[in-house]
């Protein structure tokens, strides 16, 4: 899956992919740091209720961004070319009545304290296999290029943040502090 669009950076282009990885890299330093990467707090996690409310045995599925790890590379007057690593885990409530289900997910490059210069919303399909209640998973997101006017901008200068897509009620759950983890039997 890719996305080209046109970007905030003067004519410049952005793509996201979740296919490819790095390759035929120059074995050189970057020339500054890479960008920060990480999730986004009122974000990093989701929970999905039946109709019955808010209460533990009304949970059918859980989501949690547990760790992000982004890898980058530039030189001279290059993009940024970056590649991050989500780690996710899944829970399946007493309520749930499939053991599958997807959860979409985002990544967005902003400039560091501002706004967003795109995002792209993915898919992550959980299978809840021989009864398990909780599954463990990494996405990669393999390419991201983020332009550069010149060799004078670095990879300081922007963010690249994760979340789940949340709904207005999952996003003022997640704004009280409430949490449900479930738990391995």
């Amino acid at each position: 899956m890719r996305l080209l669009v046109s970007s905030a950076l003067a004519g410049s282009a952005l793509l996201l992919s979740a296919c490819s990885t790095f390759e035929n890299l120059d074995t050189r330093p970057n020339q500054g740091p890479c960008p920060a990467a990480g999730s986004v707090y009122e974000a990093q996690r989701i929970v999905e209720f039946t109709d019955g409310g808010d209460q533990y045995n009304n949970i059918e599925f859980t989501g949690e961004i547990n760790g992000v790890r982004l890898f980058c590379r530039y030189l001279e007057d290059d993009p940024i070319e970056a590649q991050i690593e989500i780690d996710f885990a899944f829970g399946r409530g007493d309520a749930a009545t499939t053991n599958q289900h997807t959860f979409n997910y985002f990544v967005a490059v902003t400039r560091t304290n501002r706004a967003v210069i795109e995002k792209q919303v993915f898919p992550v399909n959980v299978e809840f296999r021989n009864g398990r209640q909780i599954v463990t998973m990494e996405e990669t997101v393999g390419r991201i290029v983020i332009p550069r006017a010149d060799s004078s901008i670095s990879g300081a200068n922007f963010e690249i943040l994760v979340g789940f897509e949340l709904t207005d009620e999952q996003r003022t759950f997640n704004e009280t502090g409430r949490r449900f983890l479930l738990q391995t039997q």
